[in-house]
């Protein structure tokens, strides 16, 4: 059989929800007002700050307040890019600094590295901006598994409830939509990659889903409680 390419979500499917939500979000917010007066002036840094204070009107010395709006996008758990690149640097300065790693469900490393070596391509397609995914997958407590990944991708493709992100990234893969296995924890999610073409599986993992999601909560999709369970 030719090897499936498999495409997985990060958050809820990968890792749990509250490693984003309670571990990355806050280190972030907490971090940024430090991270601006250290960095504020390097150009891969300001760019992103002058990208916000001109959207919020705020002067480019007024960093205190693009700081404060920053930090307010992250309370209401918004979707920008300036911040996202800005979470992004702080989070590599945590990972290189040893403030955290990344943990990932147990079954999943295994089963990354035996589909690898299988020789099923692997990819990720997350909210969070690609040089977070990359950041992440170097940073786990299983250890650096970026050499596994073949091709990330963000919302930049489009949302991931959108059936042509899906489209794209196959073709940007080259790979047909029949090709692809995509996981994640979100059905809507899923619904849009069935509508492309792809094959799907509901991760339902019981610590961020207590209450199992089968029958009609899967909407038809295959659902699994681990990668272990999962053959591409």
């Amino acid at each position: 059989m030719q090897p499936a390419t498999i495409l997985t979500d990060i958050e809820g499917t990968t890792s749990s929800i509250s490693f984003v939500k309670d571990v990355l979000y806050p280190y972030a917010r907490a971090a940024l007002p430090g991270f601006v007066r250290a960095h504020g002036q390097q150009p891969e840094v300001r760019r992103w700050l002058d990208q916000v204070a001109i959207e919020i009107s705020a002067s480019a010395c007024q960093d205190a307040v693009i700081v404060e709006t920053l930090q307010g996008w992250i309370d209401q758990d918004r979707k920008h890019t300036a911040l996202k690149a800005l979470q992004g640097l702080a989070w590599e300065a945590g990972y290189r600094d040893g403030d955290f790693t990344a943990p990932l469900y147990p079954d999943v490393a295994p089963a990354l590295r035996a589909w690898h070596a299988a020789g099923h391509r692997l990819a990720v397609y997350s909210s969070g901006s690609v040089p977070a995914q990359q950041l992440l997958f170097s940073h786990t407590d299983a250890g650096d598994l970026t050499p596994l990944i073949s091709a990330y991708f963000d919302t930049e493709v489009g949302g991931k409830r959108e059936a042509d992100s899906y489209r794209s990234i196959a073709g940007q893969m080259t790979v047909a939509p029949g090709e692809i296995v995509f996981l994640s924890d979100v059905v809507a999610e899923l619904d849009a990659a069935r509508a492309a073409g792809l094959r799907t599986v509901l991760l339902d993992r019981r610590p961020d889903y207590p209450q199992p999601r089968s029958g009609a909560l899967a909407n038809g999709h295959d659902r699994v409680e681990s990668f272990a369970e999962i053959t591409p």
